[in-house]
């Protein structure tokens, strides 16, 4: 049966590293695909691109001074499938946790303090060890900042999804309106057939408004969370609305700006929206002064 090493002690029969009993989480750290007594060297990436190997006995004994300073959230430590260096398995945050970051424990530890070249197998431990917790500290990061993008997104959403089909919508109802126009049915009651354009290009407007409240915040989550790994579209999905792919977010800037480029398509609906009556407007009012219908 695998050896294990549990939290602040030496290793036990069960093949895990198991959490103090004071410890924060009841997670269970395994251990059991770390390299043991007599197995080969273990080949690490290190600083700058070089790449060194690591005697197991030494990674071994690198975790078993790390034990103390690990964190709650650390499920399971492995040797990486590409060979190289080792892979982290991690309980989910929430996002609402503080940013992971070093205990202060590890710097007070006297074992684990940088020390000179004089004595080899010392240092290659405590720089094991010091590379370890750095690329742990880099990858819990990395997957809180994604969760962090979620939870902030979860929050900004709120009721998008319907006011997304609101505009949808409208926008269906006043591309009707104004197809009816070209029609010989628009030509009988023309004055009752522009009254119902101009209700659905007011309900197309107040539509887009709306969306674009929601809009404006969510852009501001994707601008914050900038240096996630997520997209917009994946992170919106993981936050439970896969259907934002088809959502027309502009980007945060836009929603402050009075200024829009004729030709870029990164505005918002409220501007898109007065683009599109503008140019409705305009057709009507040449139609009616040709056609002698123009009213002054």
């Amino acid at each position: 049966m695998p050896r294990t090493i549990a939290l602040k002690a030496p290793l036990d029969e069960s093949g895990l590293w198991r959490k103090a009993p004071d410890a924060p989480s009841p997670a269970v750290l395994d251990t059991a695909a770390l390299p043991r007594q007599g197995a080969p060297d273990m080949p690490v990436d290190h600083a700058l691109g070089r790449t060194v190997t690591v005697p197991a006995d030494e990674v071994r004994e690198a975790f078993a001074r790390l034990a103390p300073h690990l964190p709650a959230y650390l499920l399971k430590v492995e040797p990486s499938p590409s060979g190289f260096g080792l892979r982290f398995q991690l309980a989910a945050f929430t996002g609402r946790e503080k940013c992971p970051a070093m205990p202060s424990s590890y710097y007070d530890d006297p074992a684990l303090r940088v020390v000179g070249k004089d004595d080899p197998r010392e240092f290659r431990i405590r720089q094991m060890a010091d590379q370890v917790m750095s690329e742990l500290l880099q990858e819990a990061c990395r997957e809180w900042r994604d969760a962090s993008y979620v939870a902030d997104l979860k929050q900004a959403v709120a009721d998008t999804p319907d006011r997304w089909k609101t505009y949808e919508r409208e926008a269906k109802a006043l591309e009707s309106a104004y197809a009816y126009l070209r029609t010989p049915e628009a030509a009988r009651e023309w004055p009752a057939a522009i009254s119902r354009l101009v209700d659905a290009q007011d309900r197309t407007r107040t539509a887009a408004a709306r969306f674009d409240d929601r809009a404006a915040e969510i852009a501001r989550v994707h601008e914050k969370h900038l240096y996630a790994d997520l997209g917009h579209t994946e992170a919106l999905t993981r936050a439970g609305f896969p259907e934002a792919a088809h959502w027309h977010i502009a980007s945060a800037d836009s929603y402050s700006s009075s200024y829009f480029s004729s030709w870029s398509s990164d505005v918002p609906l409220t501007e898109q929206a007065r683009r599109l009556i503008e140019q409705q407007d305009t057709h009507v009012t040449k139609v009616g002064r040709l056609s002698g219908t123009a009213t002054t």
